[in-house]
């Protein structure tokens, strides 16, 4: 038990001194302060924006920023989807994989343009290197910047600022964050055994005298801008569960560290945006505080073990089934609330076999959408939060609601409002659809509360753009890859629409001089009545599901 939190401690304090530095860089680089990339890339952005005839100084305004973002993603997600469907005639495809489905390619296609990574295939016997590097790999680039753009604009809009030019946006967040990055990472991951290459399988005789195939590919740079970018899906079917793609310890540390830096560090690139510092550490404790219980709830379950298999075996063990040895049930428990917590969804262990308390807190993680959440959209729905909040507070002490010296809008209320709606009518709609035909749709594997949480992880997984599961849902068939495919593209872009259209109303509402009424958004009060908005919108619209699930599930268990 003290080893396993040594290990969690650990990694949390690694995490805790490298974000306020990383948010400081963020912010600079979005703000158009000298950085030590820019004699590099000075002249490389100017040769894009040349060719892609983008003029980086204009502004536009929040309908101009989504169309181009929609425009943009459109094109990206046609062309990778061609590019899956040709692969057998495309090169480096050794093992001479045809095309999937159409409608498990569409899936695939809208999963990581989306920022989901969420898979219905196995990667290793699915696609070629081509297809994952050319296009999968392209798609987790410009998705994770796309989620970058759209939280700079936000901001900007948020504090007052003109809302910038997406595309230049975009390849600022690529060429001066993500690329860079990936590059040192994919370095570092090859060093330490993970594969790089587009050779065929290896072949290897085993002790039985048969030949077995060993699948390789393009893993250090795919693993690298999976986890950074908050995408999640993995190379191979075990995700990072899978020796090739995460092989030690070491390679653990290093990955819950790359999903976890830009999520929390957005936090501070807000707080160098308002020039209000004190207001983002006492967001990021809140939210520390809000991460740290889940984690409890999860090594607390996965340490006691499952009271069947231990009473069977006469001893009390932790919950190992469905983990990595290397790994163990500390940092599987860690990874599990970090890739819920940052809507990332790589697994280094599988979740259908974590304890009941596990089920909850990943649940829960998702639901909420603001612990860390996902690269640029999380810090978003936590702003959007304390905006809602100061409406509310504004109202209860019977003053002009404001934020940031800006009166609230009926506007803007409309537009944050539909930023919270549209994630649980995303998921509520199609679980209960698929629960009302349990033989024909839904695939669960699991009757009772473990399957009603199986059917729910997977849209709440898919509108979230997390992109983890529990596996032993069926979930390769038409109504699974259709369903899911919508719930991502609601989650994803009707919310991103809606949050650019905020931030433009934003932007243009004039300020307001404060006076000695004015609610101040910096405080621990103000904090705490965050924490209380975040939990009667996010926590009690779901809170049947987690009663009909997991909750059930454990009172089920204890009672045997």
């Amino acid at each position: 038990m003290g080893q396993g939190l040594l290990q969690i401690g650990l990694t949390l304090a690694v995490v805790l001194i490298i974000t306020p530095i990383f948010g400081k860089y963020i912010a600079n680089v979005f703000m158009g302060k000298t950085t030590l990339l820019d004699k590099v890339m000075n002249p490389l952005e100017k040769v894009i924006y040349k060719l892609a005839d983008v003029n980086p100084q204009k502004n536009m305004t929040g309908r101009q920023y989504a169309y181009s973002l929609l425009q943009s993603n459109l094109f990206m997600g046609v062309l990778v989807y061609l590019l899956i469907i040709f692969q057998k005639v495309l090169p480096w495809n050794p093992n001479k994989f045809g095309a999937p489905r159409w409608d498990l390619t569409l899936h695939t296609t809208i999963s990581f343009l989306t920022n989901t990574g969420q898979q219905h295939y196995l990667g290793e016997k699915t696609l070629s290197h081509f297809s994952s590097m050319a296009g999968l790999t392209f798609l987790m680039f410009v998705s994770a910047g796309t989620g970058l753009a759209v939280g700079i604009a936000f901001i900007r809009g948020l504090t007052g600022k003109p809302l910038g030019n997406y595309y230049a946006d975009l390849i600022r967040g690529i060429t001066r964050i993500l690329l860079p990055l990936t590059i040192i990472g994919a370095i570092v991951l090859l060093a330490s055994g993970v594969p790089q290459t587009v050779g065929a399988p290896i072949a290897v005789e085993t002790l039985e005298g048969r030949t077995q195939y060993i699948a390789t590919g393009p893993v250090a740079s795919f693993e690298t801008i999976k986890l950074l970018g908050t995408n999640g899906g993995g190379f191979f079917g075990a995700n990072s569960a899978h020796p090739f793609e995460n092989p030690s310890s070491f390679t653990n540390l290093i990955e819950i560290i790359a999903m976890m830096s830009i999520p929390a560090a957005m936090i501070f690139v807000y707080g160098a945006f308002s020039n209000n510092i004190k207001q983002a550490w006492r967001l990021f404790w809140m939210v520390s505080l809000i991460f740290l219980v889940l984690l409890w709830i999860t090594a607390a379950g996965e340490f006691q073990g499952n009271p069947l298999v231990n009473s069977e075996l006469g001893l009390e063990q932790p919950n190992l089934e469905g983990k990595e040895v290397r790994f163990g049930w500390a940092q599987t428990a860690l990874w599990a609330v970090i890739t819920t917590a940052t809507m990332n969804g790589a697994v280094n262990g599988m979740h259908d076999s974590l304890m009941p308390a596990g089920g909850f807190s990943t649940l829960l993680s998702m639901f909420l959408h603001v612990i860390w959440g996902g690269i640029g959209t999380g810090i978003v729905y936590l702003l959007i939060y304390q905006y809602l909040t100061a409406f509310w507070a504004g109202l209860m002490i019977g003053s002009t609601p404001e934020f940031f010296g800006r009166k609230i809008t009926k506007r803007s209320i409309v537009l944050a409002s539909l930023v919270v709606l549209i994630h649980p009518i995303a998921v509520l709609i199609p679980s209960a659809i698929a629960l009302a035909y349990p033989i024909s749709l839904s695939g669960i594997s699991n009757p009772g509360f473990h399957g009603i949480s199986q059917v729910v992880y997977e849209y709440i997984s898919a509108s979230a753009n997390n992109g983890s599961g529990f596996e032993g849902l069926t979930d390769n068939t038409l109504w699974w890859n259709l369903s899911t495919a919508t719930s991502m593209l609601l989650g994803r872009y009707v919310s991103i629409c809606a949050i650019l259209l905020l931030a433009g109303t934003m932007a243009n509402t004039k300020p307001v001089p404060a006076i000695p009424a004015t609610l101040k958004t910096d405080t621990l009060l103000f904090t705490s009545l965050t924490t209380i908005v975040i939990f009667i919108l996010s926590f009690l619209i779901f809170f049947p599901i987690l009663i009909n699930g997991p909750l059930a599930e454990a009172f089920r268990l204890a009672a045997q």
